[in-house]
This record gives structure tokens, sequence and C-alpha cells, in this order.
């Protein structure tokens, strides 16, 4: 293992096989910071080329690979039990596994025009998966009092962007989800927050000739030291927090760095709506 301020954590990270994805840049970063990363993925041949690589960084016990589909509960326990089983312990999930209609040859498709297996997949990957995924790691997490359960979602625009469904609205649930969950964690030592790009990336998700210039998207390095950071002891006091990584500046201290990247997760800020009639 390297030596860094994730010396001895286990972090797991779904969807980190694809060679332009934001799993495989956020796994090379945590592995850098002194992980070891159990990778999940349905592409085998993407995970095998992916852990490779990470091996190359370091070494060749620093990643776990495993084929695996977060949508299925089963698979979930199984990556969650293999990876205690095997790493020796679990201290970092990073629910990163996301699909969107391009997937399914539909590209910025008015929602009428999906057809119902494709909404229910994305659905099933974007938000089911998450849950799935907290779901089977939390115990382990709670019961050593520590732990972190980090989301990657999308920008607001994009979860009710017009053509955007349903990764969009899938999207928006997991930003929801991972509020509950900090709310319900507040004080156990394990927190929730979400950490996203900040806008288009230049990824998988993105169809092929989306973009003529890829290089002047965000790239996904951008997701690198915050999501270190947040992994981190360093961030024990944070949860229930949103992260913009664009905007995540190093060069800043962190209070700084903080106020100029980060606000709730989802929207308390609209406060509260519901109607309680007196009774």
């Amino acid at each position: 293992m390297l030596e860094g301020p994730l010396r001895g954590k286990v972090a797991i990270v779904p969807g980190a096989g694809s060679p332009i994805g934001i799993g495989r840049a956020m796994t090379l970063a945590l592995v850098r910071a002194g992980a070891r990363v159990a990778m999940v993925d349905v592409n085998e041949a993407w995970l095998e080329q992916t852990a490779n690589d990470v091996r190359e960084t370091g070494g060749d016990d620093c990643v776990l690979p495993m084929k695996g589909d977060v949508s299925s509960p089963s698979d979930a326990g199984s990556v969650v039990r293999r990876t205690v089983a095997e790493l020796g312990g679990l201290h970092i999930l990073i629910n990163n596994a996301g699909i969107s209609a391009g997937n399914f040859g539909l590209s910025r498709a008015s929602f009428w025009e999906i057809a119902p297996e494709a909404w229910s997949r994305v659905v099933a990957i974007n938000l089911s998966g998450a849950f799935f995924m907290a779901r089977a790691a939390v115990g382990h997490m709670l019961e050593q009092r520590w732990g972190r359960i980090i989301g990657v979602t999308t920008s607001l625009d994009t979860m009710y962007r017009e053509g955007g469904s349903p990764y969009g609205p899938s999207k928006a649930g997991h930003a929801a989800l991972l509020a509950t969950m900090a709310r319900e964690l507040e004080g156990t030592g394990v927190t929730a927050n979400v950490l996203v790009p900040g806008g288009a990336t230049n990824t998988n998700i993105l169809p092929p000739d989306a973009w003529n210039d890829r290089a002047a998207l965000i790239q996904p390095e951008v997701m690198q030291a915050p999501v270190v950071w947040l992994a981190s002891e360093a961030s024990d006091q944070v949860n229930g927090r949103r992260f913009i990584a664009y905007h995540w500046d190093v060069s800043l201290p962190l209070e700084e760095r903080l106020e100029k990247a980060s606000a709730p997760a989802a929207w308390p800020q609209l406060g509260k709506q519901s109607i309680s009639p007196a009774r």
C-alpha cells in the first residue's frame, strides 16, 4: 500500500471499469492515497483493463476487481461480503455506477419516447443500485462507528433538463436518498455526502457523437482531490453536503474551499413546504 491519508482504508467503487470513467479516476486517486479498492463493474473486459492500470500505481494487492450488478440486491450483498473477507474491512462506499438512455440508443428523447424497460433499467442502476449498495455496506460501517458513503449524482439543471429522462430524475432521486441517509446517520460516525463533477464530463455516459471536442469537457480527474478528502478522516464533521468537484480549489484554505465548492445536499434551502393543519 502507498502512504497517504487513506492508508489502511478499504473502499468499494461500483462503475469503476470504464477506461474513460469517473470510477477509474477516483479509484486511482484512492489507491494513490493509500486505500485498497474493490472495483465493481458489469463489463469484465473494462474491469480487468482498468484494474491492471491501477496495479501499476499501487501494486498487485491494491485492487480487487469484481463483476457485479448494483441493481441486484444479492450482488450488492456479495460485493460487500467479499470485500470485507478479502480486503479485511470496509470504510468507504462510492456509489458511482450510472447509465443513461444513451445506453439504449436514445439521446435527448422526450419522456413519452422512452421504453418502459429503458426507464426501469436506468432507475434500477442509478437510484435503486445506490440504495442496495448502501444498505449492504452500512451495517459494517455502523458497527465500527466510522464510514463514508459518497454518492455521485449530477448537476441540478441536468436533473430536469428536457430530453434528459430518465437519467436526470434518477440522479435527483439519488440526491434525495443521500440527504435522507445523512439525516439518519447523523452522530453515528458514518457520513453521507454528494460529489458531482460540475457539468458535462468526458465519460461514456455521453454518446460518442455528443461533442466534437471532448477535450473541452470537464475531465474525470477533477473528482480525484475532493473524493480523497471526503473519504478521509479530515472530513469527519462533514455530513449531508453536496460538493462540486470543479470548484474544489486546493490552493484555497479549507474554509474558503468548502464555501466555494459545497452546499447542503438536496434542497433544504427551499425551507419546509408541507402543510400541517391544526388538529
